[in-house]
């Protein structure tokens, strides 16, 4: 039985994470990184793909727990389950920050009652095929397969055997009881980790994350929803390099048995600008001081080099390929790993880099020594590769295009070099041959990404479609909130590609300019720049209606995948989805302070 993406929560360790399911299953985990493959793929397959559950033994499977919620600011989980018979229990999921090896960490508290408590653990490595083989071993199980090998105990020892190729575990909690499960991951050569002691490791995991939340300096009314939107982020951090991953999943599909299914655990230069700025703006200096110094380690070297992803650690190389053994979430296929977009051309993610450095200068994040060196370098390939057409924000696979967004982020990028060199002209660099590209851009978009018949900006230079990307244009300073062509995009985008009040990316109707068949649900965060556009445009009440309606889109515990199903009321693509995350708090931002960080250092 599949489970709505919606009913899974996320825990990890700021090195990788897993999703535990409302029915108290595991159903996705990847060790030891987030881009590591699955030793729990159930996910996108079947059981027999790898899980691990522990629910009462009268819960049927896929029965759901009765509530669940995380510990305030923490990301630490907490399920609660009801028997019929009066009983009860608590079970905490979480993932201690890691001092050499991952571990998961399951504890079962007895709250009233007594109640008998069954853990199936089935463990398969290479995202779900291959079988380890286990044994005994100083009380642990112990799971090898090639390079991967896990040790498994509780605390205290219960009874467990061998059956059906998994490891199940049954035995009886009363009220102030508890039981503790550890699963931790090593490479199968090196020696056995340090078990680590999980009570204490709760107690410590509680305080880091209270440390961490308790950095925050945003206090509006919409505190909880933005601390969990954080908390989410900083999850999705891969904490060795500081680069955060776009989602923790890959090939959740964005129509459900479609084919838009793409693999999102790497980190996208596109989030740069709007991820800095959220950090930034909440006080989180260290996390975007981090991405920051991630995002120059990444772009250096040869600008017409320059990819629109990279790995979490900064890698190039991120192969695409599918896995015929899976069958796909809720029978969408293919499951692919590794995505054949990084060869793309987007020429908008120079301007986003740009923008990015440009952001943390002006927020007086301590400059690096070569970063304006770099960003010279790019500005120069941009200079004379601007007027080519690419593949635009969406990564379409179809013919390239001369996306508007891709050009408007070409302004942007001579934009930001112009204030730079206004503000400190002690910096190197040509001032009146960034402002002539400039205006070179501005007048090439304006006379051609621009309809005057029906007062919008469209997708690309030529066409009648329309884009929720032109919905940035007021945001990152192209042209003023009150200009005629902003106001007219904003109601033509929210007119042509509403989709029950939130709006799609673009149209996926007749022949799509992606190249692929099907369609998707509304794209939350275009929703939420939608919400940016309103109250920037003076329609401050319609944008808080919008805002809160989003808010409503969450899961019970505050979590947003990429796209959401306004007729099937369920969330679609990978989750949890950092762009999503970031367009929440940004957007509590600006409703709140009256612009967002983005946009305020676009003026």
């Amino acid at each position: 039985m599949t489970q709505p993406i919606e009913d899974y929560a996320i825990i990890g360790d700021l090195m990788t994470s897993g999703l535990v399911g409302r029915d108290g299953s595991i159903d996705w985990l990847c060790l030891p990184r987030f881009d590591s493959a699955a030793c729990f793929a159930a996910l996108l397959g079947g059981q027999e793909n790898g899980h691990w559950r522990i629910a009462p033994a009268a819960a049927a499977d896929g029965a759901p727990c009765t509530r669940r919620a995380y510990v305030d600011g923490t990301l630490v989980l907490e399920s609660y389950w009801d028997t019929p018979d009066g009983g009860s229990i608590k079970v905490v999921d979480f993932m201690p920050q890691r001092d050499k090896a991952p571990d998961v960490i399951r504890i079962v508290e007895g709250l009233s009652g007594e109640v008998t408590v069954r853990s199936t653990l089935r463990l398969r490595f290479d995202y779900g095929h291959v079988v380890p083989w286990v044994r005994r071993c100083d009380g642990h199980r112990v799971a090898v397969a090639g390079p991967d090998s896990a040790w498994f105990r509780s605390e205290p020892p219960v009874r467990t055997w061998g059956e059906d190729n998994s490891t199940r575990s049954e035995f009886t909690v009363a009220a102030g009881e508890r039981v503790a499960f550890v699963l931790t991951w090593h490479p199968s050569h090196e020696p056995r980790p340090e078990p680590v002691d999980p009570y204490t490791a709760l107690e410590q995991s509680l305080a880091d994350w209270r440390d961490w939340t308790g950095q925050c300096r945003y206090e509006g009314p919409y505190k909880e929803a933005v601390i969990r939107s954080l908390v989410t982020l900083k999850a999705l951090t891969y904490a060795p390099t500081g680069g955060i991953a776009a989602a923790a999943t890959t090939s959740l599909p964005e129509e459900i048995g479609g084919v838009r299914n793409w693999d999102y655990r790497f980190c996208w230069l596109r989030d740069s600008t709007l991820t800095l700025g959220s950090l930034l703006a909440t006080g989180f200096l260290d996390e975007a001081r981090a991405w920051r110094e991630w995002l120059l380690r990444a772009v250096a070297g040869d600008p017409a080099d320059l990819q629109i992803m990279y790995g979490i650690g900064g890698e190039r190389r991120i192969p695409e390929a599918e896995l015929p053994w899976l069958s796909g979430y809720a029978y969408s296929a293919p499951v692919r790993i590794g995505n054949a977009a990084v060869n793309q051309l987007q020429l908008d993610v120079y301007g986003e880099v740009l923008d990015s450095l440009h952001l943390a200068r002006s927020a007086g994040l301590p400059a690096e020594r070569h970063s304006w060196r770099i960003q010279l370098a790019l500005l120069d390939f941009l200079e004379h590769n601007w007027r080519r057409p690419d593949e635009g924000l969406w990564e379409v696979r179809g013919p390239r295009r001369h996306f508007v967004h891709s050009k408007v982020m070409a302004w942007v990028a001579a934009d930001r070099a112009v204030r730079t060199l206004e503000n400190d002209p002690s910096e190197r660099g040509d001032v009146d041959r960034w402002r002539a590209m400039r205006e070179a851009v501005h007048r090439d978009v304006c006379e051609n990404g621009y309809d005057p018949v029906r007062n919008t900006f469209t997708q690309s230079y030529g066409s009648q479609e329309l884009d929720a990307a032109t919905l940035l244009i007021p945001r990152v300073g192209f042209l003023p909130p009150d200009d005629p062509r902003v106001v007219g995009t904003v109601d033509a985008v929210r007119a042509e590609l509403g989709s029950s009040g939130l709006v799609r990316r673009y149209s996926t109707e007749g022949a799509s300019v992606d190249g692929l068949p099907g369609s998707e649900g509304a794209f939350l965060a275009c929703s939420f720049w939608l919400a940016d556009a309103l109250h920037m445009t003076g329609r401050e009440k319609e944008a808080r209606e919008l805002f809160e309606r989003l808010l409503e889109v969450r899961n019970d515990v505050g979590l947003l995948a990429e796209e959401y199903d306004p007729a099937a009321r369920r969330q679609l693509g990978n989750f949890p989805q950092a762009f999503s995350h970031v367009g929440l708090v940004n957007t509590a931002l600006t409703l709140g302070l009256g612009s967002g960080p983005a946009s305020a250092a676009a003026r």
